[in-house]
């Protein structure tokens, strides 16, 4: 007997060739296409993962790594220190009664209310901190206290002294003073012009010299900071050889496995930036009531500037930048001779 056959309108089971490939192409492998955000949240959550991470090894060793950042933290004291003192003995130096003086000798046949205009001109100046007139009377009077001739001035017709004006610059800097004194002596009312150049050179020298050893000082300590941090990572890196031996044969990536050890570096710079600022801070706390007591000796109130917000964030900044690259040259150097075989 025939069987009947189903209608293929009806739900029958017969199919077409395109719908089976259609079948077989949703039951196998599909390939899906990440959207550049999905990269970029993927990266920056992995980031901060690998900080976390690095922080939470940093801290579960707190001996070995307070050793290791405050040894980074005494290399970067001793130029922060000394850059710091030449910052206050600038400050000392301009609120010092020694600093360079012009004395702007007047013409004798000046009249005083010029004398007074000038005067008044003068301490409007950007460039002058203060301006001081001695008359041609009171100069003489100072001149025969000195001298002790007295009784041979006293026959003198007329004085032979003119006016002085002492003119106290508001900067030191040895351009700003010579271009001070050109103007000065182009007036008509001024006859000479007399400014001590050398103790102006000298001081110029002393500051350069002392900016160029905190240089030099500077520079020599940062790279000593830099081979301690390759040293660290370096025994970070051979701890963990196992790890990164898995990682890499699962298809871990160099950029995927030097992670974590430039977090590494970057919490070891960190916190020796801040504790350089603390022993830096603490030192100037020491120093400050002996300066101050000096300072009061010779009737100043000078006081010692200590090391503020913006820099602690320099010092913990520039720390955290040469961990960073003492970081990256451990991990170029040592984690090439990682490779699974």
């Amino acid at each position: 007997m025939k069987q009947p056959t189903r209608n293929p309108a009806r739900g029958a089971v017969a199919r077409s060739p395109s719908a089976d490939a259609r079948v077989q192409r949703a039951a196998g492998a599909v390939t899906a296409r990440t959207r550049l955000s999905d990269r970029w949240h993927s990266w920056l959550g992995h980031h901060r993962e690998m900080a976390a991470e690095a922080l939470r090894r940093f801290l579960a060793t707190p001996m070995a790594s307070a050793m290791t950042a405050l040894v980074i933290a005494i290399a970067l004291a001793l130029p922060a220190s000394l850059q710091l003192g030449m910052g206050n003995f600038q400050r000392a130096v301009a609120g010092w009664d020694g600093q360079p003086q012009l004395s702007v000798f007047l013409n004798r046949s000046a009249r005083e209310s010029a004398v007074e205009r000038f005067t008044e001109e003068l301490r409007g100046d950007s460039a002058v901190a203060e301006v001081s007139y001695i008359s041609p009377e009171q100069a003489l009077a100072e001149f025969q206290q000195s001298s002790g001739l007295g009784d041979a001035l006293a026959g003198l017709g007329a004085n032979p002294l003119p006016g002085v004006l002492l003119v106290r610059p508001a900067r030191v800097a040895e351009a700003e003073l010579e271009q001070l004194t050109s103007r000065l002596r182009e007036s008509a009312l001024t006859d000479s012009v007399v400014l001590d150049m050398a103790w102006v050179q000298r001081l110029a020298r002393l500051t350069e010299l002392g900016q160029r050893i905190s240089l030099g000082l500077g520079l020599l300590l940062a790279l000593g900071v830099i081979l301690v941090v390759v040293n660290t990572i370096r025994l970070h890196i051979e701890n963990r050889r196992d790890e990164i031996l898995v990682v890499k044969l699962v298809g871990g990536t160099d950029a995927f496995v030097r992670r974590p050890f430039l977090y590494s570096g970057l919490w070891y710079g960190l916190f020796g930036g801040l504790l350089a600022w603390l022993l830096v801070a603490v030192g100037v706390g020491l120093l400050s009531g002996p300066v101050a007591g000096l300072a009061s000796s010779y009737g100043s109130g000078y006081a010692l500037q200590g090391p503020g917000p913006a820099y602690l964030l320099g010092l913990g900044g520039g720390a955290a930048l040469l961990g960073l690259c003492g970081a990256w040259v451990a991990v170029a150097r040592h984690l090439r001779a990682i490779e699974p075989r």
